[in-house]
């Protein structure tokens, strides 16, 4: 029997897996009051049926058994636990250090599931098509400040099917919106004592769950949001987080997966957790249940609310067990499952763990996220990199891909530095995360123009102005798809903060009021442009002339690039052209674009 609660009947069942749990319980909410009903097991599952609809009924779990957390398991009848497949809570998570201290009840602070059947949607195909435009967007910051979106729902999944959003994204010829994840999640136990909060959502608790905080009208707003996009003809992607969970390490909390069964989670020889992620635990995908758990996760947010695809965090931990291989069975349970096959899957091709860069090495139907492009055009506009190297990139990176192009390009995303910070500062300026400025990457490929950070000097500014047309430019030519970070077409800045994951406040709140709009008109332009030759951009033309520039004035030369031409820092610049579209590039002053 599957786990999760099902109706039928005038019944409900209740069935969870706990393998080496010595007793389960559910408890039932009503108000404050918690009625207990024993479970019964069924294999690795525990399982009742209350004969009664309990739709809207809170409910969680306690779980008895060992407890030895220096390698498991962790059972303690004093631990409230969140359903792994609850799709609704009736309130956030709050850490609180009671979490991981054994025999001290958490029922007050714990959020409870509700009982729920969500209304499923027809199945559509998939709206966005590859090359076109992705928007990755924090919900939240992306909505928080925006003068023509009621307060009411500033801050919530429900904004962005407000029209003033919905306007904006059509301006750009946006083909998907990225969100940032939607999970509910817990704060990372250093937080609060610094006075901050997580403001992107990578921790989560349970997987299917939407957090109370962007969606408080649960599964309905987040369907209802993806109907309005999908009617003027913009998909939604998921990021999502299944690489690990919120209950972080040995001294993590023990508020669901932890409490139930704790081989969902990696283990080294020795017993101790394996922290492939950088966040305290990892998923073992070789564990079959915790597969099953992840691909029911992507069947829920297809069925009930109609998304286009995801964006996998940390993706090759997916594929590990605890190696990465990239014959690993999660892949083909995908391809297989009708569900699944034809969405749009995006890996993160890197996690911190033994050979965790793998960007090249997923399946042909994923695509990915290409860092290599973000790194070697910030380069080569910084003057540390040939024309030779930028040409690979722009012509969809087959040195990595082969012909068939998987590229997702882009300039900037929400980890590390916004385009226009790239321009304006060398070194990370990250001390509001109370982490002494030693969070965040440290290389960045960025520059400054001739000063640290906010200026008037005109010609400072003019020659940032510049270097952000040029990258955009190139961005906005190349082949494969492209994303674009919310805020990034109108100067966006997070002060030289490059890590600003626990900022949930000015720093990452998009300011609408002061944005710059005609860098904004450059980019609705150059998106225009693309829109209309977006199939010619999917994969790089055989057909087509490489040219160069003679000098700084995009005049062209009638001859052909040659290999000394490409690798010579003195060569100007270059221009690509078939039949059916074309772009330039010009070193000094920087210009790229369409030809």
């Amino acid at each position: 029997m599957k786990a999760g609660v099902s109706i039928a009947d005038g019944k409900t069942r209740f069935t969870v897996r706990s393998p080496r749990a010595e007793a389960l319980t559910l408890c039932l909410f009503e108000g404050h009051a918690e009625q207990r009903v024993p479970m019964a097991r069924d294999g690795d599952n525990w399982t009742v049926e209350i004969k009664a609809d309990l739709r809207g009924t809170r409910y969680g779990y306690r779980a008895s058994g060992q407890w030895n957390p220096s390698t498991g398991p962790w059972f303690d009848p004093a631990k409230l636990l969140v359903d792994p497949r609850a799709v609704e809570l009736d309130k956030c998570f709050t850490y609180d250090p009671t979490l991981s201290a054994y025999g001290v009840d958490t029922a007050a602070i714990v959020p409870k599931a509700i009982v729920t059947t969500p209304e499923e949607v027809p199945t559509a195909p998939p709206l966005f098509r590859h090359g076109g435009l992705i928007y990755e967007l924090n919900v939240r910051g992306f909505t928080m400040l925006h003068p023509q979106v009621p307060e009411a729902i500033r801050g919530t999944v429900a904004a962005l099917a407000h029209p003033a959003i919905i306007k904006h994204l059509r301006s750009l010829h946006v083909s998907a919106v990225e969100l940032m994840p939607l999970v509910a999640w817990i704060d990372e136990r250093h937080l609060p004592p610094l006075g901050l909060s997580n403001a992107w959502g990578y921790n989560p608790v349970a997987m299917m769950a939407l957090d109370p905080r962007l969606c408080p009208g649960g599964v309905a707003e987040l369907r209802d949001a993806v109907a309005a996009l999908r009617a003027e003809g913009i998909g939604v992607i998921l990021d999502i987080v299944l690489n690990h969970s919120g209950e972080s390490d040995v001294l993590g909390p023990v508020i669901s997966l932890r409490g139930l069964d704790d081989a969902a989670y990696a283990k080294a020889p020795d017993g101790s957790l394996i922290n492939d992620t950088g966040c305290g635990n990892t998923l073992d995908f070789g564990n079959p249940a915790v597969r099953e758990l992840a691909l029911d996760t992507l069947r829920h947010f297809i069925s009930h609310c109609g998304v286009d695809g995801f964006r996998f965090d940390l993706a090759p931990i997916m594929a590990r067990s605890p190696a990465f291989a990239p014959e690993a069975p999660i892949f083909a349970e995908i391809a297989a499952d009708p569900l699944l096959a034809d969405r749009i899957l995006i890996a993160e091709p890197w996690d911190i763990g033994p050979g965790g860069y793998q960007l090249g090495t997923f399946p042909p139907n994923w695509l990915e996220w290409n860092d290599r492009f973000r790194d070697d055009v910030r380069r080569f506009w910084k003057r540390e990199a040939g024309l030779g190297l930028l040409a690979t990139r722009m012509a969809g990176s087959s040195d990595i891909f082969g012909k068939a192009c998987r590229s997702v390009n882009f300039l900037a995303a929400h980890d590390g530095f916004t385009l226009a910070d790239s321009l304006a500062y060398e070194q990370r300026h990250n001390w509001a995360n109370g982490e002494q400025n030693r969070d965040g990457h440290g290389e960045n490929f960025s520059w400054n123009n001739g000063i640290e950070g906010d200026t008037d000097n005109p010609d400072v500014l003019t020659a940032r102005a510049a270097c952000a047309r040029a990258l955009l430019g190139t961005l906005f030519v190349s082949t494969g798809t492209i994303m674009l970070t919310a805020g990034d077409e109108f100067g966006r800045s997070q002060r030289g903060n490059n890590n600003a994951y626990a900022q949930d406040n000015a720093i990452t709140w998009i300011d609408w009021e002061s944005r710059d709009l005609a860098l904004e008109a450059f980019v609705c332009e150059l998106s225009a442009w693309r829109y209309s030759v977006i199939s010619a951009l999917q994969h790089f033309p055989e057909d087509g002339m490489w040219q160069i520039l003679k000098c700084t004035k995009m005049h062209l030369d009638d001859t052909s690039m040659h290999a000394s031409d490409w690798e010579s820092p003195l060569t100007p610049g270059f221009r690509w052209k078939n039949g059916t579209y074309g772009f330039t590039v010009q070193r000094d002053p920087p210009q790229a674009g369409p030809a």
